[in-house]
């Protein structure tokens, strides 16, 4: 195979490939890192080019392999890990100017169990500072691009990730997501990816100086941003092997249970007050074509709560904010995000004292709900955002943009509060006046049931194909 046909397989494909032995771990890292050279300087996605050290381990676990050893279940598949988890040896910066020496003195869980599974870090990709922006740009390391053109913001804050895999560069990429982080760049570069549940990915960075909040610890989930459902499939199971240094972490299978009988999906386009635009209802109504034909029973019905429920919680994680992070985003943040988040505690007043309390509280009420509707609609159906992705730095231009990015995402913030998985596909490439642009659409599911989410969007995607193979016609048509 040549090094453009090898980058451009999926990491299933290319996980049986290298296990197979008709690929080297050499081949595939080598194939990634110059489509990574070829590309990036244009997006400015991996901003830590990992590329020596990357051969280096490619080359070990060839030689491992051919000493006897067996291939781990992801061998030689090239990945890329968010800057705001510890790599040892690397800076744990989170897109922070005074944060840039940061260096982490282990693997965080994720990067250590995808390398246990035979995965190669090839780069560490960019996010806003303190990821606590859905655009991604930083002083530290500068504006990451979206591939389908500099007309879309690459989402984030997990937007150097969503970036990076859908331009080519690594088959898996790395994210997290407190509010939307991996999905609002899924969303943006026509990504897949779920949100796992709360418990479900073991998390921690061993750099930390104190542990995180408590809203922060429920509402922070780690996972993955890949080019096709399958790869969630393959790769997350690697990704959830437990970690004592994760008391939390709950220790189950990728897959559960089977479903007796057609699986119920509710399906709800309410977009609460905001305008539903045309390309999203059309994107919605070829996922829930794709469901029905692939045999799920989909039922228009009216949801519990997800306005409320994605308010109060994103309320109560701005309070939580505003007491533990103000002053470190006061002090080491640039004035263009401290005037971002002066606008965030406008468009979401953060609860404080007393009321915080009882609004941290109210969480299991909200969930004790979803858990009770879930017993006969496993999934749930929804837009993710009401709108096309919006423009770059949408998010500085005051309480309007504020309100366009992140107030109208609570489909997206809701699952957070709530612990739920929720997964986001493409169903539809809109072409806009300003250009062409995936839709995502989302699909939520009960606790411990990703892998029903991930089974959802093959579906989706089995309907309208693999959308980087769109991206990469338009990308080579622009060179």
């Amino acid at each position: 195979m040549t090094e453009t046909e090898i980058w451009r397989l999926s990491g299933t494909d290319l996980a049986a490939r290298t296990r197979a032995g008709d690929l080297t771990a050499e081949d595939a890292v080598t194939a990634s890192i110059k489509r990574m050279a070829e590309i990036n300087p244009d997006l400015n996605a991996v901003v830590e080019d990992l590329s020596s050290e990357a051969l280096e381990r490619a080359r070990k676990l060839d030689l491992a392999r051919k000493d006897g050893a067996t291939p781990g279940p992801l061998h030689g598949v090239p990945v890329t890990i968010k800057i705001n988890i510890d790599q040892a040896g690397h800076a744990t910066s989170n897109g922070v100017t005074a944060l840039k020496d940061l260096i982490a003195p282990d693997d965080a869980p994720v990067v250590k169990n995808l390398q246990d599974a035979g995965a190669v870090v090839i780069g560490r990709t960019n996010t806003p500072e303190f990821s606590f922006r859905a655009d991604t740009d930083n002083p530290l390391h500068g504006r990451t691009h979206n591939p389908w053109g500099r007309h879309i913001s690459p989402g984030g804050s997990s937007g150097g990730a969503g970036s990076a895999v859908m331009a080519g560069i690594g088959a898996l990429a790395h994210g997290n997501d407190i509010g939307g982080s991996l999905r609002f760049p899924a969303a943006a570069n026509g990504a897949v990816t779920v949100k796992p549940g709360l418990g479900r990915v073991p998390a921690w960075n061993p750099s930390q100086s104190a542990e995180r909040g408590i809203l922060a610890q429920n509402m922070s989930v780690q996972g993955l941003i890949t080019r096709t459902a399958q790869d969630l499939h393959l790769a997350m199971p690697s990704l959830i092997a437990t970690d004592p240094r994760d008391p939390f972490h709950v220790p189950m299978p990728w897959r559960g249970d089977a479903v007796a009988g057609p699986i119920q999906v509710a399906f709800s386009k309410e977009t609460y007050g905001y305008d539903l635009h045309p390309q999203v209802d059309a994107a919605l109504e070829v996922a829930r074509a794709a469901l029905v034909d692939a045999g799920y029973l989909v039922e228009e019905i009216q949801l519990p709560d997800v306005f409320d429920a994605g308010r109060t919680g994103y309320r109560a994680l701005m309070g939580e904010v505003y007491a533990l992070m103000k002053s470190d985003i006061d002090a080491a943040g640039s004035q263009t995000v401290r005037d971002i988040f002066s606008v965030y505690f406008e468009e979401f007043p953060p609860f404080a004292g007393q009321e915080l309390l009882q609004m941290m509280a109210k969480r299991t009420h909200y969930a004790r709900g979803w858990s009770l509707f879930m017993q006969d609609y496993p999934l749930v159906l929804t837009p993710f955002l009401p709108q096309p992705f919006f423009k770059p730095d949408r998010d500085t231009e005051g309480a309007e943009g504020v309100h366009e990015v992140l107030g109208c995402a609570v489909y997206s913030y809701a699952m957070n509060f709530l612990g739920l998985p929720a997964a986001s596909v493409p169903a539809r490439l809109a072409e806009l006046p300003n250009g062409p642009q995936p839709i995502n659409v989302q699909i939520a599911a009960p606790r411990w049931r990703e892998d029903l989410a991930v089974d959802a969007c093959q579906a989706i995607e089995s309907r309208i194909g693999r959308m980087c193979d769109v991206l990469w016609e338009k990308m080579a048509d622009r060179a």
